[in-house]
């Protein structure tokens, strides 16, 4: 009786797995852009439009000022205090612009400026 419980329990354990893993594997695949497609589909969008079509990214980056940033502006003849706060964050996608019929772009950057994107990049050199 004893040997037929672990026997049961072992087919089980192993009819999980194999259930677990194919429905892994047959997960769709994320979609890829042309990179003109993207443009078009992402250029001046804000964060949710971008999250809700391409999901959350990998990484993402605030930007800094760089110190001494102020002096530079005030001899350039910018007054800060008559200035909006700017915020700038940039989101990084893997692999989803397609360079060529067979391979993407290893990363995507959008450059978020007060919630608009307003720069994308893309990159095989990082």
């Amino acid at each position: 009786m004893q040997f037929s419980i672990k026997k049961l329990l072992l087919t089980i354990a192993m009819a999980s797995f194999l259930a677990a893993s194919m429905s892994v594997t047959h997960a769709a695949p994320p979609k890829t852009y042309t990179e003109n497609e993207f443009l078009d589909t992402f250029s001046g969008k804000t964060k949710k439009v971008v999250t809700d079509k391409l999901g959350a990214p990998f990484k993402k980056e605030m930007s800094v000022k760089p110190s001494g940033a102020n002096t530079v502006m005030l001899k350039a003849g910018a007054d800060e205090s008559k200035s909006k706060p700017v915020k700038v964050e940039m989101w990084y996608y893997k692999n989803i612009v397609k360079y060529d019929p067979k391979r993407t772009y290893k990363e995507t950057e959008i450059t978020f400026v007060n919630d608009k994107a307003m720069n994308i990049a893309f990159f095989n050199n990082r």
